[in-house]
């Protein structure tokens, strides 16, 4: 899809040159498109609850935040990046916004695990095999979390079986919630940081009914413009060695359904309330603590904000006027940024739920 030639089109071929220089600045550096940056604040939080459901890719965990007033019909969904882990949500580990949902008496679900899934329900088992040690599966590791990662074991979900995320999210976990917890399967919000923040995105253009309201920060939401998919692909080897032609090959409609830019009509006519943020790329007080740090949470936010602005662009052009975008003056790829958003977006989330 083409957007008209005006100022519009010169301000999208302006975002385009800036995605393609953040993407060459990151490509040579073997770091992860969607992986977080920053220390863990927070670690587990004794109020949540196990949610064990069956899945199509086996038992999946989720944890449950309750709500302080004991409502059943006011849930969020938080979903986790690229470095999603197998036992707590990074939502969980970095931050206090359970804490901060919950007083708003907003229940609060966290899915647990999905490294690398986009939350999307691929076409086959990731191909890649565990690291061992030749560089397959692992690029750029050099002993830092912040860099690279080891590639997951074959035992995984997502490579002992096919990763169906989006059916689980829409179908089995509200499912199971409604009939053991009560909660709401209508009505609800979603959101997420980075690979989370396009999936929330997905999730509200397709199940309206589910979610009216989403939220992405420092999302990748125009995935099918030049070199992204590629950009896509190193990360997605990085945070554990997944492949991305096993979720959609380039020439699947699928591809095309899982792009923001591409659905955005769709967003419109739902009318559904999004938040849409990324921060400016320049670090502020307490966002970096190391040279590596910047080397990575820099330009990933760059190609955020680039991603971010050129779907602003888009959903302009197709008359939309149901979304909230913020643009922190300051602000790189962490938990920090993150969690300050969710905390500033409560209010509209608070107001369109339930």
């Amino acid at each position: 899809m083409r957007l008209r030639r005006s100022n519009g089109g010169r301000a999208g071929d302006r975002l385009k040159r800036s995605m393609l220089v953040s993407m060459a600045m990151l490509l040579p550096l073997g770091v992860s498109v969607a992986g977080p940056v920053g220390t863990a604040s927070a670690a587990f939080n004794a109020s949540g609850e196990d949610f064990w459901v069956d899945s199509a890719m086996g038992p999946i965990k989720s944890r449950i935040f309750r709500a302080v007033d004991g409502n059943t019909h006011r849930v969020v969904y938080a979903l986790d990046g690229m470095r999603a882990q197998d036992d707590l949500n990074g939502w969980e580990i970095e931050t206090e916004v359970a804490r901060s949902l919950t007083r708003a008496n907003i229940n609060v679900v966290m899915p647990v695990g999905g490294q690398s899934s986009f939350y999307a329900d691929w076409n086959a088992p990731s191909t890649f095999g565990p690291d061992t040690g030749s560089g397959e599966g692992s690029v750029g590791s050099v002993g830092s979390s912040e860099v690279g990662s080891a590639a997951a074991d074959t035992t995984v979900a997502g490579k002992r079986d096919t990763y169906k995320w989006e059916t689980f999210l829409t179908s089995q976990l509200p499912q199971a919630l409604k009939d053991r917890k009560g909660f709401s399967r209508h009505d609800n919000g979603v959101f997420g940081l980075s690979m989370g923040g396009s999936a929330a995105l997905t999730m509200a253009a397709y199940y309206p009914d589910q979610f009216s309201f989403a939220g992405s920060f420092s999302g990748f939401l125009n995935n099918s413009a030049p070199g992204m998919r590629e950009a896509l692909r190193v990360a997605m080897i990085s945070a554990g060695g997944f492949n991305i032609d096993a979720m959609a090959a380039p020439w699947d409609p699928k591809w095309l359904r899982m792009d923001p830019f591409v659905f955005a009509p769709r967003l419109r006519d739902n009318n559904t309330r999004l938040w849409i943020s990324s921060g400016s790329a320049v670090p502020g007080n307490g966002d970096v603590t190391s040279a590596i740090g910047v080397v990575q949470a820099v330009p990933l936010e760059a190609l955020a904000l680039a991603n971010t602005r050129a779907f602003e662009v888009r959903m302009a052009t197709v008359g939309a006027r149901n979304a909230h975008y913020d643009y922190p003056a300051t602000g790189v790829h962490n938990w920090k940024n993150w969690e300050d958003q969710v905390n500033r977006m409560i209010p509209d989330l608070s107001a369109n739920i339930g």
